[in-house]
Formats: C-alpha cells, sequence, structure tokens
C-alpha cells in the first residue's frame, strides 16, 4: 500500500504573475519544499547527507500537467507518494490541490548523486528502507 505525504502552503502575492495566478515556476518551488519536508519528516537531514557523505538527491526528470490555477490566498495541499526506489534513484507522485481539487499532477524523478563528481550513487541502504516505508 502506498503511504502519503501531505504538506500545505499558502499561496502568497509575490507567488502570482500579472494574472493574479501562481506562476507556473512556482509550483515547482512547492513540490521541492514538500519532498524536502518529506525527507524531514523520515528524519533524513539533506544537509548532514551533502556535509558527511557527499549525497545529494536532486530532480532528473519531470512530467508535470497543470489542470487548473490556484490564487492569491488559496491554503494548497501538496501531496507525495514514493512509487518506486531504486538503487540510485526514486520515482514520486506528486499533486497539488485547492479544497480536494487537482489543480497539478507530476512524476518526479530523483536521482541520488554524489555531490563532488555530480554522478549517480547507491542511496545508502539505511535511507532507501526508510523511503520505502512512504
Amino acid at each position: 500500500m502506498i503511504k502519503e505525504f501531505n504538506w500545505a502552503a499558502r499561496v502568497y502575492f509575490e507567488d502570482t504573475d500579472s494574472g493574479g495566478v501562481v506562476y507556473h515556476a512556482n509550483y515547482l518551488k512547492f513540490m521541492e519544499r514538500a519532498r524536502t519536508e518529506w525527507l524531514r519528516s523520515l528524519g533524513i537531514d539533506q544537509s548532514q547527507l551533502k556535509n558527511e557523505r557527499n549525497i545529494m538527491f536532486v530532480v532528473h526528470k519531470m512530467n508535470i500537467k497543470f489542470r487548473k490555477p490556484a490564487r492569491f490566498n488559496d491554503e494548497l495541499l501538496i501531496k507525495t507518494r514514493c512509487i518506486k526506489v531504486k538503487s540510485s534513484s526514486l520515482v514520486l507522485d506528486q499533486l497539488i490541490e485547492n479544497s480536494n481539487i487537482s489543480l497539478i499532477e507530476a512524476e518526479v524523478e530523483i536521482a541520488c548523486i554524489d555531490e563532488v563528481f555530480f554522478k549517480p550513487t547507491l542511496i545508502p541502504k539505511k535511507i532507501k528502507e526508510l523511503m520505502e516505508t512512504l
């Protein structure tokens, strides 16, 4: 069974474009923050991984569908589900909703890389096991 991590965010004026809706690139920021909070909820400290093990998680590929716009002051719910964990990458589904209405759907492939050489590296076993719980 796939579990879900939920994270709420409010739309601020700075997130919107001249039309009063969230600028398309800002949805990526909301999803990035939700992924960071997901890792934090699992006890994974990205700064510590980078500083102590030279490991970073980076977006390798993203497929995104824009369904409806979010507007100033909307309270968004960003849902993150881990679909697959491989040896050096993982696939997440991320949804952004407003009042149970789907706004954004994205499939995100995250690569685990060595931060010195920027080459793929294995996800540490303990971290992989934690990720598989969601």
